[in-house]
C-alpha cells in the first residue's frame, strides 16, 4: 500500500509504543517522509532515520524518564495496547494533542464474553479494549480532541506477531500443524505496514474525526488456506494433522508446561472454524487503503 498526498513536515507526530511492531513501522515511514517523530515507548530501540535524541522512554502512569520535548506535539498515533491509552491522556494532554489516531483491535468482537468462546482471559482482554475505546472517545469529546480509532484483524509482519510467527515457528519445529476439522474460517491477514500507513492517511486526513474504521488484509482466505501460505514461506511441504478437539483440550494440558505455549487455549482451535471477517470497505475508501495480500516474505518469518 502506498501512503497517498505529501506529508507536512511542519507538524511533528508523537508515537506511543514506538517499540512496537506496529511503531517500528510508523517511526520508519514518518522517516522515510521526512517528517519529525517524537518516539514514546518503555524501551529504546534504534529505528534507521529517527534521531536518538527523539526517543523518550514512557512509564506505565506517563512519568517521563528525561524532561519532555519542548516543542507542542499536537498530532499523535497510539499504538500501545488500546487498554494503556486512558492512563496515558494526561500525558498526552499536557503535550498539546489536538488529534490523536488510537490502534485498537476487532479482538473486541471475537474474544468478548458471549461471541460462542469461554475462555476468561480472552473475554476480558475484549472488555479492556471494549472499555478503553469508550473511555477514550468520551474523554476526546470532553476535551475537544479529534479522535480516530483503527480496529485491524489479524496483524502480522517482520516476525514480530504472535499469530502468523508462532504458527512459522511450530512448522519450522514440528513440521506439521494441527488442524480441527476443516479449519474453513475466514481470515483477513494484515500486514504490520498497512496498519502503519493506514494510522498516517488517518492522521493526515485533518477533515474526518470521531470515527471508528475496522481495517483488514487484501484478501479473505480460509485459515487452512492461510496456514498452507505459511508452509509455503517456510519452504516446508505442507502437512496437516486433524486433530478432534477433545484431544487438542488435552494436548493443551501439556503445551502449556512449555513456554512459548503457554497461551495456547482450546478457543484457538474452534475459531479454526469460525469467520473472523470484517467489512473494511469504508476504511478503504476514506482513508485511500490498498492493503496487500497475504504473501509472506523471508523478511515476515521470525528468525530462527
Amino acid at each position: 500500500m502506498e501512503l497517498e498526498g505529501a506529508v507536512d513536515d511542519k507538524v511533528p507526530v508523537g508515537v506511543v509504543g514506538a517499540s512496537s511492531l506496529i511503531g517500528g513501522c510508523v517511526l520508519r515511514w514518518i522517516a522515510q517522509q521526512k517528517r519529525t517523530a517524537f518516539a514514546f515507548s518503555r524501551s529504546v530501540r534504534k529505528i534507521n532515520g529517527l534521531n536518538r535524541e527523539n526517543w523518550y522512554e514512557l512509564g506505565d502512569g506517563g512519568q517521563l524518564h528525561r524532561t519532555a520535548p519542548s516543542t507542542p506535539i499536537t498530532h499523535w498515533i497510539y499504538v500501545a495496547p488500546i487498554w494503556t491509552l486512558p492512563a496515558h491522556l494526561p500525558f498526552l494532554l499536557t503535550m498539546g494533542a489536538r488529534r490523536i489516531v488510537a490502534i485498537s483491535s476487532t479482538s473486541r468482537f471475537t474474544k468478548a464474553a458471549g461471541s460462542g468462546f469461554a475462555d476468561h482471559g480472552e473475554n476480558q482482554i475484549a472488555q479492556q479494549i471494549a472499555d478503553s475505546e469508550e473511555f477514550f472517545q468520551h474523554w476526546a469529546q470532553e476535551c475537544g480532541i479529534d479522535w480516530i480509532i483503527l480496529r485491524p484483524t489479524l496483524v502480522y509482519g517482520f516476525g514480530g506477531d504472535k499469530n502468523i510467527s508462532e504458527i512459522a515457528r511450530f512448522i519450522r519445529r514440528f513440521g506439521w500443524f494441527p488442524l480441527l476439522r476443516g479449519a474453513k474460517g475466514l481470515r483477513q491477514p494484515i500486514h504490520a505496514e498497512d496498519v502503519a500507513l493506514a494510522a498516517i492517511a488517518a492522521l493526515n486526513k485533518e477533515d474526518l474525526r470521531a470515527h471508528v474504521f475496522n481495517i483488514s488484509g487484501g484478501e479473505t482466505l480460509t485459515y487452512a488456506e492461510m496456514v498452507s501460505r505459511i508452509f509455503l514461506a517456510c519452504k516446508t511441504p505442507t502437512k496437516f494433522i486433524r486433530v478432534p478437539l477433545l484431544l487438542f483440550k488435552f494436548a493443551i494440558i501439556f503445551l502449556k508446561f512449555i513456554p512459548r505455549y503457554r497461551s495456547w487455549n482450546s478457543s484457538m482451535a474452534v475459531r479454526m472454524n469460525e469467520d473472523l471477517v470484517f467489512d473494511s470497505e469504508e476504511g478503504r475508501r476514506q482513508l485511500g487503503l490498498s492493503p496487500r495480500q497475504f504473501v509472506l516474505t523471508d523478511l515476515d518469518l521470525p528468525k530462527l
